[in-house]
């Protein structure tokens, strides 16, 4: 005699709320912060195609008045040729140094265990937690003192020298960098470093053959941010520097701007070539940046 087993099944669990429904949402909440983020940039580049006396005349909330003059006359007028020659200056030289340092001090954090790791990374990430206001005095007057050649500093120290700016930058950035770069470097496989030890390969030889070309996608990120942090640093530049011919290309906006006017449309059209160098840099490097920021988001 057979004996039915009752179905002892439980019956599927449903979840609270609904999913569709709450990615609608976050869309929705996504795509209205990035238009409000994204508002003022819009702006600037509307008004930097419109000429002034249309604006003067209809209104900034008006469309017309289309015109590319701003952008040449803006160009003439803040000697921007002059001033992005000497951001390049600055931000490739100091941004090339951070990388290098950061990526030394993060290899030594990552592949070697002595007494002070933690302190000596926390020594290096301290830099970033100090507002450079406390710092200003203090700078200035270290600066002042350190004698320097006149092919360097016409005024015979780091003060109005592009090596000061560089410096600065490096020591502000240098922290950050290894940060990033010994956390990323400490996920690396020991078992790498080990079968190179046993190639024969030394501990400069896993640096520069073996860590480096596995770090371009933090690299490559880090490369965007410090670029663009460099780039727009004008703090720095107006306690240093005392020469108004050796200021970066952010201080040419100022240039456009009168004593009692100010063509607003002008200024929006030297924003926007401002801005364009940073933005061709995060193109170049777009995919190795956005690499480099998901890294250790998924596994497998």
């Amino acid at each position: 005699m057979t004996q039915t087993v009752p179905d002892v099944r439980r019956p599927p669990v449903k979840v609270a709320g609904n999913p569709r429904g709450r990615r609608t949402v976050v869309t929705a909440l996504v795509a209205v912060l990035a238009v409000l983020w994204l508002f003022p940039v819009g702006w600037a580049v509307l008004n930097s195609l419109r000429s002034y006396d249309y604006t003067a005349e209809h209104g900034y909330v008006s469309l017309g008045g289309w015109t590319l003059q701003n952008y040449q006359d803006a160009w003439k007028r803040g000697n921007f040729a002059h001033y992005l020659l000497n951001s390049v200056y600055i931000t490739v030289p100091a941004v090339v140094l951070s990388l290098l340092l950061a990526a030394c001090v993060g290899f030594v954090l990552a592949r070697f265990r002595f007494r002070f790791n933690l302190a000596l990374l926390g020594l290096f990430t301290a830099a970033n937690l100090l507002p450079p206001q406390a710092l200003l005095i203090p700078v200035y007057r270290m600066f002042r003192e350190i004698p320097m050649p006149e092919w360097i500093s016409s005024s015979g120290s780091l003060l109005n020298s592009f090596l000061g700016l560089i410096l600065v930058n490096v020591a502000f950035q240098t922290g950050f960098c290894t940060f990033v770069l010994s956390n990323y470097m400490k996920t690396l496989p020991r078992e790498m470093y080990e079968a190179a030890e046993v190639d024969g390969a030394g501990v400069w030889t896993q640096f520069w053959r073996l860590t480096l070309p596995l770090c371009r996608p933090p690299l490559a990120a880090l490369a965007v941010l410090e670029v663009t942090w460099i780039y727009n640093e004008f703090f720095w530049a107006t306690v240093l520097l005392q020469d108004s011919g050796k200021f970066p290309i952010t201080s040419s906006l100022n240039n456009l701007r009168g004593q009692f006017f100010t063509d607003n449309n002008l200024v929006a059209a030297a924003s926007v070539i401002v801005a364009l160098p940073t933005l061709l840099v995060f193109f170049v490097l777009q995919r190795q940046f956005v690499a480099g920021l998901t890294l250790g988001a998924t596994k497998g």
